[in-house]
């Protein structure tokens, strides 16, 4: 059957604007995990805005097409406009970080019921009609596991890292290498790991509990030679203020979570420049 002349006419124009849109964006990096459930978005969300509060211009895409939460973890609401020369999409922007996220444009609690080719299609959208604009960094909050998103985001954004998000527990780790092989199949240049909810602090006493263990990101890092980027510890406060839309870096800047992403972002800088 003849491929479709219009089709492939679409797909080439597409991709000029990506071009365009990317050579204004210094560095791009991709978030994901080889699994659910390890706090993929909390880190996305609170690195962007670390960076940010580093004097960066910075963009967050929410790439997690059918289960889209940067929204909620940063309080922002209303839908995305259009410039009308353009007819670009406009970015939300949310204490100064722009974010595009499908979550404004379907109804609440609406379940998004798409084939791989449509939401990898809304994610190419995303990356070639949003007005980005001038970027040090843009970051793509990823689902998880190695699916069609996954491959969509790194042919097309063509990222400069990729961080992986892991807990310290062995069943997480299993899925964690599969994701950072293939961060390494897909000639990403730099792949950072990060161990998050790497113990429990005690509200009361302070002291940390190792729920899930501790160290096993740093170790599978160093097992296959990719950059350990740093723990990220569970606390009380960083779940309450997630949950209204508050991210913990912005509202507890003094909290043990926010000073370990202060350090991430210290090391992403240096290894980035």
């Amino acid at each position: 059957m003849p491929a479709n002349p219009d089709r492939a006419k679409q797909i080439e124009a597409q991709n000029k604007r990506i071009d365009q849109v990317l050579e204004k964006i210094k560095y791009r990096i991709v978030v994901f995990s080889g699994k659910g459930g390890v706090g993929k978005t909390t880190v996305a969300v609170n690195l962007s805005y670390t960076l940010l509060k580093r004097d960066k211009k910075v963009g967050l895409l929410d790439a997690d097409i059918t289960g889209p939460n940067v929204p909620k973890m940063t309080g922002t609401v209303g839908s995305p406009g259009v410039d009308e020369k353009s007819q670009q999409i406009i970015p939300l922007i949310k204490n100064g970080l722009q974010i595009i996220s499908i979550a404004p444009m379907i109804p609440v609690d609406t379940p998004l019921i798409w084939r791989g080719p449509m939401r990898s299609n809304t994610i190419s959208q995303f990356l070639a009609d949003v007005q980005w604009g001038t970027l040090d960094y843009l970051l793509a909050d990823l689902p998880p596991g190695t699916g069609d998103e996954v491959l969509t985001t790194a042919q097309k954004m063509r990222p400069k890292m990729a961080i992986v998000v892991t807990t310290p527990q062995e069943i997480s780790l299993v899925d964690c290498r599969r994701a950072v092989n293939m961060a390494k199949k897909l000639e990403i240049p730099m792949i950072g790991v990060v161990e998050n909810m790497s113990g429990l602090i005690c509200p009361h006493c302070g002291k940390k509990i190792n729920i899930f263990g501790t160290g096993g990101g740093e170790k599978m890092a160093e097992q296959m030679d990719v950059e350990f980027l740093d723990r990220v510890p569970m606390e009380v406060e960083t779940r309450r203020v997630a949950d209204r839309g508050r991210p913990v870096v912005l509202y507890n800047p003094e909290s043990i979570t926010a000073k370990a992403f202060v350090k991430i972002a210290k090391k992403v800088e240096k290894l980035l420049s």
